[in-house]
């Protein structure tokens, strides 16, 4: 068995791409190795800044011999079906073997394919992975066509056994492989033959290259750690800057530089955005959770331990900050003296999306939503709507221009500046939550209501114009939309009619801020869907009552909007799904539970499931959706074949047997005391009670024929398994669970 060592070395290769380029490289040549023949043992790979290596232990010396049998047409056959099964098989027809078969003879192929030695096998592996290269971006270099990231300078290929280490032998685009690697660009001295990859990794280190991006990063928080510790400080983490970083070094030198008191009463957030993104710098808090220091990480070690490198990039921190202060100090001054309303007006002048209106626009369509949704939540409507006229008026502010990702947390700071209601300002910053499936979840109402009304509005506002998400593309991020919307309402407990709600903010969508002849149509429109949650009849009542010609655009609301809402809340459905089943709960039973009256309320639809979910998890509740199943078949088979619908009632003086009579008995027990239950929304109570029918509905089918040859019995009996489906189903359709 031999170990295989690869090296691709070249220029600086992007941090954010190293660590998949390490698993594409691992992925590409171990799947061309297996399906060459060759297995292995285990594979690891690595990255730095200059490098990408690859380390396969146990490789057989040469891939197995194949002997490959293919049985081709009769032998009677035309001849161009012949010579189509030749080329095939790649053999001359003096090769073929004639055999006699049920059908005739038959010609038969043996191909076999002799053993290849693993560096062949190797050198055309390699050479296939490095042309095809799955890179986001590369470029071409001097007057070859290979592309790669950055120019390639050299490739390391040995295989290594107990007895040395042997070159294996390619060249791609002028770049012959070898037993050569280089260390650090500055702090090494040449290029080094290695052996295997203990050799090169030890190698490495001590030509400054610590080849584990882990070990890099560890070193990167060890050392910062101990540096701000020894000076009373704490390193702010950043798991994200922390791989960054450790892309971006090959030999990791941990500096502490300090920030000039000037700019440490900036806010905690700017100074780290500014670090972060500019710098790759690190920032470092004193005890009362000022960050008054920042950790910058060299490539370098140098005579003056650092002094020179740190002294420059203080410098450039102090010219980065300084801009950082003079925005927040023109926002800040703004704020004080104008409010608010100074950048909203501005919004105006802001396209959202070109079908869609301004953000102006779309701020009047939120805070409308938002009042409406603010009793639903707990919130005041007036302060809701407030919020969210203000939610987004930083987006015309300086220091969020400059940091875009800083938008509704600078939002608070201005807010409370303006003097609003703290509130209003907590909105500011949390209605863009969550982002993300591990993001908290706001729970203060009024940055519920505001943060439900701006993602409503965005699914709404894309679905009315036709922009869904399609495949993988999601351009408008409506997939994180509407987990956003599923996250509110199951992290706050909401019981809303969501379908009530679209079709609200689908109306708002049709109709311009300034058509005030439309005004009172719409809000009569929007009472209609308030009250009866029936968008095209109630609407149309309304339009009927209208003097006069109808505003152009009603007729497609009415005739589009159910299907465009329909559709969308299939969508949130879809979302859910994916949720819940991350959670744990079977897609069956999200399907079984979606089937039910209610599905828009989403607080009640989990509750519906998870209920479920747990009575299936248990002995009755599999073997009573067995019964339930057998109930169900028998009863569709008969309906269909007699052409008629059995869900008459069945009368219990037409029961025989003593275990007919039970399961009567037995329904009249739990029916009233699943319907009490379901009434209270207590759906894990009826499912227990279902379950004490499991005993009667099993010794009903072990004691009863359902298709008597009696017709009055067979009927009464049909019409008792349709009472069985009835009562069964009042939970969830559980035709539809699988089992």
């Amino acid at each position: 068995m031999a170990d295989l060592l690869i090296e691709l070395f070249s220029e600086e290769i992007p941090a954010r791409m190293q660590r998949k380029a390490a698993e594409d490289l691992k992925k590409l040549v171990t799947d061309g190795l297996v399906e060459a023949g060759l297995t292995y043992a285990g594979a690891r790979a690595f990255s730095t800044p200059r490098r990408l290596a690859l380390a396969v232990d146990g490789l057989p010396d040469k891939s197995p011999a194949v002997r490959e049998e293919r049985k081709g047409p009769r032998v009677d056959a035309p001849e161009k079906a012949i010579e189509g099964f030749l080329r095939g098989a790649g053999v001359a027809r003096e090769a073929l073997e004639e055999r006699d078969t049920p059908k005739g003879a038959v010609f038969f192929a043996v191909i076999e394919k002799p053993g290849r030695a693993a560096p062949e096998i190797v050198a055309e592996v390699l050479e296939a992975a490095v042309r095809g290269f799955p890179w986001p971006k590369s470029m071409r270099w001097g007057a070859g066509s290979l592309r790669w990231v950055r120019p390639l300078h050299s490739i390391l290929c040995i295989l290594s056994d107990e007895s040395g280490a042997e070159v294996v032998p390619l060249e791609i685009e002028g770049i012959a492989s070898g037993d050569v690697t280089r260390g650090h660009r500055f702090l090494s001295s040449g290029a080094f033959s290695v052996v295997n990859f203990e050799d090169y990794e030890t190698k490495l280190k001590r030509a400054k290259v610590v080849l584990s991006a882990e070990e890099r990063a560890e070193t990167i928080a060890h050392d910062a750690a101990q540096l701000a510790f020894a000076k009373g400080l704490e390193v702010v983490e950043d798991k994200g800057l922390l791989a960054e970083v450790s892309g971006l070094v090959e030999w990791p030198v941990v500096l502490l530089g300090e920030i000039e008191e000037q700019f440490r009463a900036l806010p905690p957030e700017v100074l780290q955005t500014s670090m972060k993104e500019h710098q790759k710098f690190f920032s470092v808090k004193n005890g009362q959770g000022q960050i008054v220091s920042f950790v910058t990480v060299a490539n370098m070690e140098t005579r003056d331990n650092g002094a020179t490198i740190l002294a420059g990039n203080q410098k450039v921190l102090a010219a980065r900050l300084s801009d950082a202060k003079f925005f927040w100090e023109n926002d800040l001054r703004l704020a004080k003296s104008e409010g608010m309303e100074a950048w909203t007006a501005r919004l105006e002048n802001v396209t959202f999306h070109n079908k869609l209106g301004s953000q102006a626009d779309r701020i009047a369509r939120i805070a409308a939503l938002a009042e409406s949704l603010a009793p639903m939540v707990g919130a005041e409507p007036a302060l809701a709507g407030q919020a969210a006229k203000v939610a987004k008026a930083d987006l015309s502010s300086e220091m969020v221009f400059e940091f875009p990702e800083l938008q509704g947390l600078m939002g608070r700071y201005y807010s409370d500046a303006s003097g609003l209601p703290a509130e209003v300002a907590a909105a500011c910053e949390e209605h863009y939550s969550p982002l993300g499936p591990s993001d908290d979840v706001p729970s203060a109402p009024v940055s519920v209501a505001v943060a439900l009304a701006d993602k409503l509005d965005t699914l709404t506002g894309f679905w009315a114009i036709d922009e869904k998400p399609t495949g993988s593309k999601d351009p408008f991020a409506l997939r994180r939309a509407a987990l956003g919307v599923i996250r509110l309402v199951l992290g706050n407990g909401l019981r809303l009619h969501l379908d009530r709600l679209i079709d609200a903010q689908l109306l708002r969508h049709q109709i311009a801020p300034d058509d005030t002849k439309a005004a009172a149509l719409r809000d009569a429109l929007l009472a209609e869907i308030a009250q009866h949650g029936v968008f095209g009849a109630a609407a149309r009542a309304v339009i009927d009552g209208i003097e006069g010609d109808a505003p152009a655009w009603i007729e497609k609301v009415t005739a589009h909007s159910p299907d465009t809402s329909d559709d969308l809340l299939a969508f949130l459905h879809d979302r859910l799904k994916v949720h819940l089943r991350d959670q744990g709960i079977r897609h069956d039973v999200i399907d079984a539970c979606l089937a039910m009256p209610g599905k828009d309320d989403l607080t009640l639809l989990v509750k519906r499931a998870e209920a479920v979910q747990a009575f299936l998890s248990t002995d009755d509740g599999e073997n009573l959706v067995q019964g339930f199943k057998r109930a169900n078949n028998i009863l569709t088979q008969a309906e269909a074949a007699d052409g008629v619908e059995y869900s008459f009632g069945p009368d219990i003086k037409l029961a025989e047997a003593a275990e007919e009579k039970a399961l009567f008995e037995a329904l009249d027990a739990a029916e009233p005391a699943i319907a009490s239950a379901l009434e209270a929304e207590d759906f894990a109570a009826a499912m227990a009670r279902m379950a004490a029918l499991r005993a009667p509905i099993d010794g009903f089918f072990d004691g009863v024929q359902v298709n008597a040859e009696n017709e009055i019995l067979r009927r009464n009996r049909l019409n008792l398994l349709h009472r069985i489906r009835e009562t069964c189903g009042k939970v969830a359709d559980m035709s539809r669970l699988e089992g």
